[in-house]
């Protein structure tokens, strides 16, 4: 059992904070504190972000945020050893995120055996569909990984029964058509497909993209079981004047979070 699964077992769970960080951004020291900041400030699971220069899912603050992380010689191996460091201060979950031609570059057995012995809990592959994924399903199961999985608004009730069966613990749903980015709105039609997704889906499901505040944080909450934050952090990163301010003001956003949801 890892640790995502030990958090879902717990009955009396509350909603998820997942805050969203690339490795290497601002740069990998500055990860690692911003990591151990959440995890002090009520993030219930960290995911990672492994960056790629053609990331097809993430919008301007995510793809910003990956090209920095490249130029500063960030690559499977450093993520992989980080998390290893990480798991000296940290117990919560760490969710590994990215494109899946680094990880055959790495080799795919390689990367998710020793990705598991470093102490992470699961992977999330947003370019890799359900229908290619068997081997990897595999091998994650056998390396007691969880693979996380992406349902989206466009998504069929039959291709959501499918993304739930091959989900190990839970699923993510993409909350708009389109890429990662603050200043989306949820609406109605929101709140409809995320109502939906509660009664196709039997395993619990996080929801992101978009998410930037505790009012948008919260509305997605009262259909999900939590929400995953990215580029709205990356935001508060960028606008900090100091990496050591951009840590103490992403402790208090997600303080913040914490409290409304």
């Amino acid at each position: 059992m890892n640790r995502i699964t030990e958090i879902l077992a717990n009955p009396s769970r509350r909603k998820l904070l997942v805050p969203f960080f690339t490795a290497g951004y601002p740069d990998l020291k500055t990860t690692l504190e911003l990591v151990i900041t959440s995890a002090d400030s009520g993030a219930d699971i960290v995911e990672i972000g492994m960056p790629f220069s053609d990331p097809l899912a993430d919008g301007p603050q995510i793809q910003y945020s990956s090209h920095l992380a490249l130029q500063n010689g960030i690559t499977l191996r450093t993520i992989v050893d980080s998390v290893y460091t990480l798991r000296k201060q940290v117990s919560i979950p760490i969710v590994l995120m990215g494109y899946f031609n680094p990880l055959i570059a790495f080799g795919e057995k390689r990367f998710i055996r020793e990705a598991a012995h470093a102490g992470v809990d699961g992977l999330i592959i947003p370019d890799l569909p359900i229908d290619e994924a068997m081997a990897y399903s595999k091998y994650m199961k056998n390396n007691r990984l969880s693979s996380i999985f992406l349902v989206a608004p466009t998504s069929t009730d039959s291709r959501i029964r499918q993304i739930d069966n091959m989900s190990t613990d839970m699923v993510y749903a993409v909350t708009v058509t389109g890429v990662t980015g603050t200043g989306k709105k949820f609406g109605q039609s929101t709140d409809r497909y995320l109502k939906h997704l509660t009664k196709i889906l039997t395993k619990p499901f996080v929801a992101g993209f978009g998410v930037s505040s505790p009012e948008s944080a919260q509305r997605l909450c009262q259909y999900s079981d939590g929400v995953v934050i990215g580029s709205a952090l990356v935001q508060i990163i960028r606008a900090a004047r100091t990496k050591r301010a951009s840590v103490s003001k992403i402790g208090q956003f997600l303080k913040n979070i914490r409290k409304s949801i």
